[in-house]
């Protein structure tokens, strides 16, 4: 799913948790519920008036720490945490009415980013696997959730955008979009040690690595310093105003264009032209197939005699994108994002007995489209009585969006450094104990630079944090797309290569999923086992709960003869065939650069491979494919990195 959405309206304003309109203001990143770092000199920052002192109490001390506000109001000040514990509150106040944040705990944040794999919600359009079970059994009080809102800037920015609110408790409520692999991951980390995790998501699917790359390592990059330089230059002569006139001129456009909205016809009784759909579903699972612009649904619907007179709710479950909800033809709601849940009431004066029709208005903007809400669409009386809206409805398209100009995009998220400037640098003065990172899909066409721009963009960040080498652990990709019946190059092969070249720096590691994928979904099912594998890599390195967390990785060669004899590090528990007797997924070459797939056989620890194919055999590959056969595991049940001995270019 192409997880780029955009909106009509442009995104912007200062998000900040005001509580009772007190005078101080704290960055959106400070809410009830929140999770502070454990054991560290934790920051904490906002506005006031200007000269005002400010003071936050901290109530596992009954310390208050003081700071005063600059000419700007700007404020900010450190306060000590302990170990791990809580709940407790802070209360912060300038003199006036106070900001008291409750149910705070002490213990240990994870910036959770990437693209769509790190995205992927539970539920919503990921549907990872047993995802209903998984929902019903998040009760995870230690664990707490910030989604950070999509956005962009070509400046590097202090304020953010935070959905629902601020943090949210682990539970079936909150779980389902929320990121799937940063919430395995927790749970695993939280079921070993006890200490509550805070999980920060900041991702955007289909995003490049260079837009999550902040300006300094790019500008030190040979590929990007020029481009950086001139996107610069042309951020600072763009004005949001002639944006805005480029929206309202194609929203003008778009109107015009909408069959449904014209003459009000998607209100007219008469259905004739109108056609069937099961809801909730995507358009791109329905007869629209890859649809993107506006739909109107409508369905008919008996009000009870009961019913009459009393404010009845309507739940449509979560839209993708947009949508207006109208009763009767009056306008009851709207709300955009693909996100949200709608929930509207009624007014008691609208609902009366007898038939009733409900007409909503969808836009889709891009990529997956639709209804989705799943077991969510219902009407529901005050005394909790029911009418299930899921099931047939009626449909017509109000336009295409290939039949309008391209729309004007504010949030276009492949651009260098945009969303490191939007989406990471504000939370950069928060304490935390490290990050976790699933990302490479989007740069998979161009191998050869990830290395650097992987490399860069991890220093980076550590830099501007000032948190030293903090823990950044990540996904080497899945095996995704058709199988390869002979040893071809392969892109894919080369970025998991350049991904694994990123483990030279100090306090990372890598979680790998060779064995995960699906080859038909960029967006594999199972990310429980993904965030399990990235929880062990945490255990082991950060918690130091010892135990295997990596399968063999590749050490050395040594020709012997017509044979290549292979020594591997994490072989704990021995090397073993997965699946059978047989190791599968080696191709041996000799200096001729031809590859053949050859036969691998284990001894002790190590792997002997030849081919009658190969007399003289120079180097060998393994799982060195977009969708690989990969059998070699260690006795932890974790499969081999793919490798290869030769450095060989183009092939």
């Amino acid at each position: 799913m192409n997880l780029k959405k955009l909106s009509y309206a442009i995104i912007c304003g200062l998000l900040l948790n005001t509580g009772a309109f007190a005078k101080v203001m704290l960055p959106a990143l400070f809410s009830d519920n929140m999770i502070l770092q454990q054991k560290t000199m934790a920051g904490a920052w906002g506005t006031a008036d200007a000269g005002k002192t400010v003071s936050v109490t901290t109530s596992w001390n009954n310390k208050t720490y003081t700071a005063q506000a600059d000419a700007s109001g700007n404020w900010k000040l450190k306060m000590k945490t302990p170990s791990y514990g809580g709940p407790y509150t802070l209360t912060i106040t300038d003199g006036a009415d106070p900001v008291v944040l409750n149910n705070v705990l002490i213990g240990d944040v994870w910036v959770c980013s990437g693209q769509s794999n790190m995205e992927m919600p539970v539920a919503g359009w990921g549907q990872v696997n047993n995802y209903k079970e998984e929902i019903a059994n998040a009760n995870y009080p230690q664990i707490r959730l910030l989604q950070v809102s999509q956005a962009t800037n070509f400046i590097p920015q202090t304020n953010i955008k935070i959905a629902n609110n601020g943090w949210m408790v682990c539970s079936p409520q909150s779980i389902g979009e929320f990121s799937s692999v940063a919430y395995f991951f927790a749970r695993e980390v939280t079921r070993q040690t006890g200490v509550p995790i805070g999980l920060i998501s900041s991702n955007w699917g289909g995003t490049m690595i260079e837009a999550w790359s902040d300006e300094n390592s790019l500008s030190i990059n040979p590929d990007f310093s020029t481009q950086i330089r001139e996107q610069q230059q042309r951020a600072k002569t763009e004005t949001q105003q002639s944006f805005t006139e480029k929206v309202d001129a194609w929203n003008k456009q778009a109107t015009a264009a909408d069959w449904g909205s014209t003459n009000n016809n998607a209100f007219n009784p008469d259905t004739t032209g109108w056609k069937t759909m099961t809801l909730p579903l995507f358009f791109e699972k329905s007869a629209l197939g890859d649809f993107d612009g506006v739909v109107w649904f409508r369905k008919k619907v008996t009000i009870p005699a009961a019913w009459a007179g009393q404010d009845v709710k309507i739940s449509l479950g979560k839209i993708d994108d947009n949508e207006i909800t109208y009763f009767n033809g009056e306008k009851i709601g709207a709300t955009d994002g693909y996100t949200q849940s709608r929930n509207y009431v009624i007014p008691a004066a609208k609902v009366k007995a007898g038939e009733a029709v409900i007409t909503v208005r969808v836009f889709d903007s891009g990529g997956g489209g639709g209804l989705y809400g799943m077991d969510e669409m219902q009407l529901v009386s005050p005394s909790g009585d029911k009418i299930a809206l899921a099931g047939n409805w009626d449909y017509k398209v109000g336009f295409n969006m290939k039949s309008l100009p391209p729309m004007p995009v504010a949030n276009n998220p492949n651009q260098l450094a945009v969303l490191y400037n939007a989406m990471i640098n504000p939370l950069t003065p928060m304490a935390i104990r490290g990050a976790i990172w699933y990302q490479g899909e989007a740069n998979a066409g161009r191998p050869r630079q990830y290395n650097a721009l992987f490399e860069g963009m991890i220093k980076g960040w550590r830099n501007i944090w000032g948190e030293g080498d903090f823990p950044f652990y990540f996904v080497q990709l899945a095996n995704w797309q058709k199988r390869e019946a002979e040893p071809v190059r392969s892109y894919w092969a080369e970025l998991r290569e350049a991904q694994t070249q990123a483990l030279k720096l100090p306090n990372t590691g890598m979680a790998l999923a060779i064995d995960l994928g699906d080859a038909d979904n960029i967006h594999p099912k199972n990310k429980q086992d993904v965030g399990r594998r990235l929880a062990l890599v945490a255990l082991d390195k950060t918690y130091h709960k010892k135990q295997q967390y990596s399968g063999p990785m590749y050490k050395s060669q040594k020709i012997d003869g017509d044979k290549i004899e292979l020594s591997f590090n994490h072989t704990d528990g021995g090397l073993k065939a997965q699946g059978g007797d047989t190791l599968q997924g080696f191709a041996i070459a000799g200096e001729d650069m031809k590859f053949h797939w050859a036969t691998a056989v284990i001894k002790g620890d190590k792997v002997i491979v030849s081919s009658p194919e190969v007399p003289k055999p120079f180097v060998v590959r393994y799982a060195w494919a977009n969708n690989p056969v990969s059998t070699l595991y260690n006795g932890a049940g974790l499969p081999a990195s793919p490798f290869r001995t030769d450095n060989w270019a183009d092939r």
